[in-house]
């Protein structure tokens, strides 16, 4: 079962959040944490997330999207940020049902397209990626601000 965050359900979100950023040997501080939750659990903010349960109602998958403006369209698009299955759950097609999840929600907001990055080194995700979407060839470049 797939359904949006809750309030109460950041008790089943952090360790999946803190894995996630483990898998990609990445350390953010907590009031970056902090902000992300609240951010994903408030209607106002135009970022979004969803778990996946097992059949004994475990949390074993997280996905995080957010929608923003293009200058390619006139309505927003939707930004697949963040997508993680437990180890223990990965080839079982729960990434493929998250991704359909955030696509459904995109599609129904009229958003006209879904993207997202993942690392070059991640070679299972990328079987996945090349199964259920394009890959158009661009090359992410990043220049820090210094915040």
């Amino acid at each position: 079962m797939i359904r949006a965050l809750r309030a109460d359900d950041h008790e089943a979100w952090l360790p999946l959040w803190q894995a996630y950023l483990a898998f990609y040997e990445a350390e953010l501080p907590a009031p970056v944490t902090r902000t992300t939750w609240e951010r994903l659990i408030d209607p106002a903010e135009p970022v979004h997330g969803a778990l996946a349960f097992d059949a004994a109602g475990q949390a074993v998958g997280l996905v995080q999207w957010l929608f923003h403006r293009s200058t390619w369209s006139i309505g927003d698009v939707c930004y697949l940020n963040d997508l993680f299955v437990d180890g223990s759950q990965r080839g079982k097609g729960l990434g493929r049902e998250l991704i359909a999840h955030v696509h459904a929600d995109a599609a129904t907001r009229g958003a006209p397209e879904v993207y997202w990055l993942t690392h070059e080194t991640n070679l299972t995700a990328q079987r996945l990626y090349n199964a259920v979407a394009e890959r158009p060839g661009f090359i992410q470049y990043r220049q820090l601000t210094g915040e």
